[in-house]
Formats: C-alpha cells, sequence, structure tokens
C-alpha cells in the first residue's frame, strides 16, 4: 500500500476545505476518491469545481460504503453528528479521521473511543492547532522540564467576536438543540485541547461561571470565567467570549524557572537564572527576586500546516506508522473541560473530573428539549443513512 484512498463524509465548509486541498495534491500519498453527502447542491459544487476529478460521488452512506472506493474517511458532518458517523465507519472497517470538536458530549465520545479501540484502525481528530510551531515549543519547554513544575496556566482567549447577524444567519445556531452550546463548543475547542496538551496535565476539578445570552439573544453560553485545579496544586484561569470588542488572544504559563507568554504569535520566555524554590530558601535578605532574563524563543513556520499537516500526519501513520500528533481518542479532553464547565455553571458548584457524564447529559437534554430550535436532533444532523 503505497497510498491511502479517501472519502469525505459531509461537504459543508469543512468539507470543502478538506476537498480542496486534497485534490490539488497537497497531501502526499493520499488520493480523494469518495465524497457523499445528502445535499445536492453540495453534490453539485464538487460537480462544478472538480467534475474532472476522480471522485465517485453519493447521496447516501449505505451506497458510500458499499462502494469499497476507499481506505480512510474525513467525517466532517456537524458535530453532534461525529461519534455517530465515527463509529459506523469503524464498523464497516475505515481508518477515520473526525473533525472537531469530537462531539457535544463525553458520553458518546467515549463510545467514538471504545469502537475505535475495538476495531483496531487509525483514528485522528483535527486538531489542525497542534501543527503550530508556538504550541509545540511551550509542550516541550513544559515536557522537557526547561519551565520547571507548572505552577499556573492562564488562557484569555476574547478574540472571537460574534454579532447578532451572524447568529441569526441560521436558526440552528447558538441553540442547545443544534450546536449544543455556544462559544466553548463552537469556537474554543482548539484553544481548549491546546491547554491540557500544552501544559501536558488535566485539571482535577473546574469551577466556571458561564454567561448564556450575555451580550447577545442567543441561549448558549457567550462568556465564560472558569478557574481550575490540578493535582501538583498549580491553578488556571480560562477567559472567553464572542462579546468583546477588541479582543486578546493571551496564554500564560508559569512555573518554577519562570513563565513563558504566548501573544501576537511570539513567544517569550521569562527565565529566572535561579528557579524560585532554590532562591527562596537561599536568599536571607528579605526583600529580592530571582535574576530574570527575557528571552524571545525564535519559532520558525507558524502557523505551521494545518489541517493538511493533521491529514499528511494521518496518511503517514497508516501508510508508515509515523505517531499521530493528535490522537483521536484524546478529543475527549477539551471536551471533558466544556462539559466541566457548562455542568458547572448549571449546579453553581465545584466539578470534579472525570464528570458525571450521565448528569451531564441529563442536563443537555433538558436544555434541548427546550431549545428555541424546535427540530429533533436527528433531524439538524446530516442524515446520511441511506435511503432505507
Amino acid at each position: 500500500m503505497d497510498k491511502v484512498r479517501i472519502g469525505i463524509i459531509g461537504v459543508g465548509n469543512m468539507g470543502k476545505s478538506h476537498t480542496e486541498y486534497l485534490v490539488k495534491n497537497q497531501v502526499s500519498h493520499a488520493e480523494l476518491t469518495a465524497i457523499v453527502d445528502t445535499d445536492p447542491s453540495r453534490l453539485d459544487w464538487v460537480r462544478n469545481n472538480y467534475g474532472s476529478s476522480n471522485i465517485q460521488l453519493f447521496d447516501n452512506l449505505d451506497a458510500f460504503y458499499a462502494s469499497k472506493a476507499f481506505d480512510a474517511v474525513i467525517v466532517a458532518t456537524p458535530h453532534y453528528n461525529h461519534p455517530e458517523a465515527a463509529i459506523e465507519a469503524f464498523s464497516h472497517g475505515y481508518h477515520v479521521l473526525v473533525e472537531k470538536p469530537a462531539g457535544v458530549y463525553t458520553r458518546q465520545v467515549r463510545e467514538m473511543n471504545e469502537a475505535a479501540a475495538k476495531s483496531g484502525k487509525a483514528f485522528g481528530i483535527m486538531f489542525n492547532q497542534r501543527t503550530n510551531p508556538l504550541y509545540q515549543k511551550l509542550r516541550d519547554l513544559v515536557t522537557s522540564g526547561e519551565l520547571g513544575e507548572v505552577r499556573r496556566t492562564n488562557w484569555i482567549i476574547t478574540n472571537w467576536y460574534r454579532s447578532q447577524s451572524y447568529y441569526d444567519s441560521g436558526g440552528w445556531r447558538a441553540t442547545w438543540a443544534g450546536e449544543g452550546g455556544g462559544v466553548l463548543i463552537n469556537q474554543d475547542p482548539h484553544q481548549l485541547d491546546l491547554w491540557q496538551w500544552t501544559a501536558d496535565m488535566m485539571p482535577k476539578r473546574v469551577r466556571a461561571f458561564c454567561g448564556f445570552g450575555k451580550y447577545r439573544n442567543i441561549e448558549v453560553e457567550d462568556d465564560v470565567t472558569a478557574y481550575v485545579e490540578y493535582e501538583n496544586g498549580a491553578t488556571g484561569l480560562f477567559v472567553t467570549t464572542t462579546g468583546e470588542a477588541p479582543g486578546t488572544n493571551r496564554y500564560e504559563v508559569s512555573g518554577d524557572n519562570g513563565k513563558i507568554v504566548i501573544e501576537n504569535d511570539q513567544l517569550t520566555f521569562w527565565r529566572l537564572r535561579t528557579p524560585e524554590p532554590q532562591f527562596n530558601r537561599e536568599w536571607k535578605n528579605g526583600f529580592g527576586q530571582p535574576e530574570c532574563w527575557k528571552c524571545e524563543i525564535p519559532v520558525v513556520g507558524a502557523p505551521g500546516p494545518q489541517h493538511k499537516g493533521i491529514t499528511q500526519n494521518f496518511v503517514n501513520h497508516i501508510l508508515n506508522g509515523t505517531p499521530l500528533l493528535a490522537p483521536g481518542e484524546e478529543g475527549i479532553k477539551g471536551l471533558t473541560l466544556s462539559n466541566a464547565m457548562h455542568l458547572s455553571s448549571w449546579t453553581d458548584d465545584w466539578v470534579n473530573l472525570p464528570i458525571n457524564e450521565d448528569l451531564y447529559y441529563e442536563k443537555l437534554q433538558e436544555r434541548i428539549n427546550s431549545s428555541t430550535f424546535k427540530k429533533e436532533t436527528k433531524e439538524l444532523q446530516m442524515d446520511v443513512k441511506g435511503t432505507h
């Protein structure tokens, strides 16, 4: 096997993006051979733009899978459907690369992870920000011990400004039935993943305060302040919103040896000449603090290959056993953080990790049932189950 044949499930915005770079052969040893979508206009878009390409088009999954025209699938459906679509692909014996987020609630994502493990097939998730050298370097400085033990994480990510007209552009937008959440599930999946991936640890408990429709006429969260505690005693803060302008994107990680800041596409290491614990033990003169050097860390290649990079890594994994940069099983980690923030706000209390998945599902269903978007969840997904 010297090439991976790829089929795409769903040709919305992201499905179109994947189609474009694959048709242009921007992922080596990969070939786009099949696409399935129940919306005729989307299949027409493929015909009109890539009609000369050797891509088989299907309007239902039965025919799609029966064709055996591919070795792996990219799941690019609405996010409620990600786990279901991935599980079905695994059941047919295919490798799966799923779009982010992994799903809406961890219980369904856990089922997807179990299906992946049982299948023995390759399983990746489109966390394309993991290809960004800025975050790769931060993770390296943390995991190598250069920063020392992590003491605090702090991410202010408020540059997600969205107007009311954005939310009004689709009845499914910013509804519990349509999207399953707001800024946490729509805009922040990458940051929530990077938060735990770069610090190389998950919190042990979360206390969050979410504003639901605080700045816009929507039913989901558009403003979040979350405080977390880690097993080693470190603490963290995550602040996000779609209602502020101008916004900020500043990520700071403090450790025994100083602090690292990512802002404006620059990584700065404020490095202590003497680790703080050592300085504290040895300093006997009252006021004083460790000598600190401002180090502008050179990072080449940002923002990285992004979606194409994750797909290339996925193909290399299938062909050569290259380790996955974004294993699909890790999608549950960032989703756990967003679920915990929701649940903490809904119950007005701390949430311990792992979260009570049944309680979260129960609370989510209450909101889906009263959602302004009245369609059943099954109807709002891209139903490509076939004609039966």
